[in-house]
């Protein structure tokens, strides 16, 4: 079986992908929990509209019956004085009955001549004495009919009385009207549609509730005990006519979604409010969810398998490559130990030659010096047994550090000035000294200007500068640029030493270059 190392995948690479296939997952599937938690969310939203569109037209279709029947009292009252309204309202009570309306028909009669009163009214005593208002509320209304509107409170019950009077010969006054039991308004809205998860109340638009499950808050102002607000009733403002929003149920004790929508009628002007319970959740839904988690973990559960085999399959063959490859690095570190060897070996040829290549050079320098100068020959002799210290044991990695080089190139350039006198003019400048800590080839700074000396003319009328210039980057070796007019024979051993030093520690090389009268040589600083 022939396998292919040029494109097996590494380990990590398997993880990776392993690894970033279970993200995708888990991605996709918050996505798809996003998505059907979403659209769970305008599902329950839409059923929301429609409770609520359900529930508010049976409070106001109860609302405008308790109206239109106000109005077959009033027409039969009327019509016939004060003649049949005992019948009227005994066949009205008994049609009621029979077809479960909340209303009651009730007339009270007082005659002033004689000061008697008849009633069939359970709540007479409101009209005895109509001074005493502790135990009722009015309520509000502008409409078109008329009727006057009371909630009453009697024995733990409220009532909501809506009557009107006529006023008959010899100032005797009928009043006559229907009552309502609020217990009983509530539950007929209950019982509207019992599965819905909703809840209706109606208030007035003073804010005082008609009707609401929990009989304590009957009477009561909304304002006081809702988290309702003025700009909630501001439904002329919206285009659906109604406002919407998300509150927290005073009933329920939970979150809910509340619709405000104005009621009015001829004889009622207020607002039917339905609070609708928020599942974002149902049953269905988390059957759905629940599907696609076993889902996602049994494609997880493959991918994972899937991917486990895979590692397993190819396990022989990242054996096989790490093999191959440890014994690639072996030959490599092999080559390279005996590449150092022999670049090593190189370089202490090249210095070996340097270091009697310098005393020729020296040796020569007083030959030439003792038939012009002996004075100047006998200093050259001493500065020369100075110096040759510094060449005795040579650095074993052929570099040194700067402050070394400088100190052994001043004592160099005593030991030229004794020969050359006015014809060399040396000068140091260090712009960095910390840069004296770090280090250059070894008898660079010598090699240089010795080969400044040695390829240039130097004399009185036209001397030889010579600078040295040490900043960050490294040491600028700087002369005049004079060049003899007869070749220079020679070996060129110092600048091939420095050029395989700086190539040995993977260095900036050297760098040689002419700028108009001076002759540059830059060295580069190594660490």
């Amino acid at each position: 079986m022939s396998i292919s190392f040029k494109h097996a995948l590494s380990q990590k690479s398997i993880y990776v992908a392993a690894l970033s296939t279970c993200l995708i997952a888990v991605v996709a599937f918050a996505v798809l929990s996003l998505l059907i938690a979403e659209d769970n969310r305008k599902n329950n939203e839409d059923f929301a509209k429609k409770t609520f569109f359900r529930k508010y037209e049976s409070v106001e279709s109860e609302f405008r019956n308790i109206e239109d029947y106000q109005y077959l009292l009033r027409e039969l009252i009327q019509k016939d004085g004060l003649k049949n309204y005992r019948d009227y309202s005994l066949v009205l009570n008994d049609l009621n009955k029979k077809r479960n309306l909340l209303t009651y028909s009730w007339y009270y009669y007082d005659n002033s001549n004689t000061g008697k009163y008849e009633s069939n009214n359970p709540l007479s005593g409101l009209f005895k004495e109509r001074n005493k208002t502790e135990n009722s509320i009015t309520i509000q209304n502008n409409g078109s009919g008329h009727f006057k509107d009371l909630l009453i409170s009697r024995k733990d019950s409220m009532y909501w009385v809506s009557y009107d009077s006529l006023v008959l010969p010899e100032k005797n006054i009928l009043y006559y009207g229907s009552t309502v039991s609020l217990d009983d308004l509530h539950q007929y809205f209950t019982n509207v549609d019992k599965s819905s998860n909703t809840y209706a109340y109606v208030f007035t638009k003073e804010g005082i509730c008609i009707t609401h499950p929990e009989k304590k808050y009957i009477g009561k102002n909304v304002f006081n005990f809702t988290d309702i607000q003025s700009k909630d009733t501001l439904c002329s403002s919206t285009k659906s006519g109604y406002t919407e929003g998300v509150a927290s149920s005073e009933y329920l004790g939970m979150e809910v979604t509340r619709f405000i929508k104005p009621l009015k009628t001829d004889n009622f002007d207020g607002y039917a409010v339905v609070n609708h319970v928020n599942f974002i959740i149902d049953e269905n839904t988390n059957k759905v969810k629940a599907y696609t988690v076993y889902i996602f973990l049994a494609a997880l559960f493959l991918i994972v398998t899937v991917f486990i085999l895979f590692q397993r399959s190819t396990n022989i063959a990242y054996r096989e490559k790490e093999k191959i490859q440890s014994e690639k690095n072996l030959l490599f570190i092999e080559n390279e130990k005996m590449h150092k060897a022999e670049v090593i070996n190189q370089l202490q040829q090249l210095k070996n030659n340097i270091n009697p290549h310098f005393l020729f050079n020296s040796l020569n320098s007083l030959y030439m010096l003792i038939g012009i100068n002996k004075d100047n020959a006998q200093k050259f002799t001493m500065n020369l047994s100075k110096i040759y210290r510094y060449l005795i044991v040579p650095p074993k990695e052929n570099i040194v550090a700067v402050a070394k080089e400088i100190d052994f190139i001043q004592k160099y350039m005593e030991l030229l000035k004794s020969r050359f006198d006015e014809e060399l003019n040396f000068q140091l400048v260090i712009k960095n000294p910390e840069s004296l800590k770090k280090r250059i080839p070894y008898l660079s700074l010598q090699i240089v200007t010795e080969n400044a000396i040695k390829h240039n003319v130097a004399t009185i009328d036209q001397p030889l500068e010579i600078t040295i210039e040490v900043d960050e980057k490294g040491v600028t070796v700087r002369n005049t640029y004079q060049p003899k007019t007869e070749a220079v024979l020679g070996e060129k051993f110092g600048i091939d030493y420095l050029n395989q030093v700086y190539e040995y520690f993977k260095q900036n090389s050297l760098h040689i270059s002419v700028d108009g009268e001076n002759f540059i040589c830059f060295l580069p600083l190594m660490n």
